[in-house]
């Protein structure tokens, strides 16, 4: 649903078939994720994260992501670096394909991958729920002439390093990839609005 519907709980009842207490359970869970907000004598609706409220957010999950890049370099096991790998060939051929919505859809998985691969579960939930606050934001960045090349040069710069077993290395590599990511969300859209 797209940031700020507003979500009627008698419409969400009829769409998914679950009883009212079980729709006011989901909505109470979701705004405690941060990805609903319950507005006063209005109701609730999907969130609306702001691009500077992005880049905090984006802030907070760098060194998150960078933990779990060094992690996952010491731990990784064979099986998982193969999975990286064929993923990051997976990623390349959707940049190549200019499917942007699949290539933001492949980011998340990478991570979840990484997240994984580090066996760190209080980092790894930790960075679930700051991400799925970004998601609209990232699929945006997507959207923008030669990001996703850029992206995924630095993402292939953080596979290689975690595959190759080089915590330090893998994590300087995710550092440097949310810090562009940072840098792209701090700049203006090239529609003139904000990313």
């Amino acid at each position: 649903m797209p940031p700020g519907y507003r979500l009627v709980e008698a419409e969400l009842v009829t769409r998914t078939g679950v009883s009212r207490s079980a729709v006011r359970l989901a909505i109470d869970a979701l705004a405690a994720e941060g990805l609903v907000e319950r507005i006063p004598n209005r109701g609730a609706r999907v969130r609306v994260v702001s691009t500077e409220e992005a880049v905090a957010i984006t802030e907070c999950r760098m060194p998150l992501e960078g933990l779990l890049a060094r992690k996952a370099a010491e731990r990784i096991t064979d099986a998982e670096a193969h999975r990286l790998r064929a993923h990051l060939e997976t990623m390349t051929a959707a940049v190549g394909s200019g499917d942007v919505q699949e290539y933001s859809e492949l980011i998340q998985q990478l991570h979840a991958l990484v997240g994984e691969a580090a066996r760190h579960p209080i980092a790894a939930d930790l960075v679930g729920r700051l991400q799925a606050q970004l998601v609209r934001h990232q699929f945006r960045l997507s959207l923008r002439p030669g990001r996703p090349r850029v992206s995924l040069a630095e993402l292939t710069e953080l596979v290689d390093a975690i595959t190759g077993r080089d915590p330090g290395r893998a994590e300087a590599a995710a550092t440097a990839h949310f810090r562009s990511v940072i840098a792209a969300l701090s700049e203006p859209s090239p529609s003139g609005g904000p990313a």
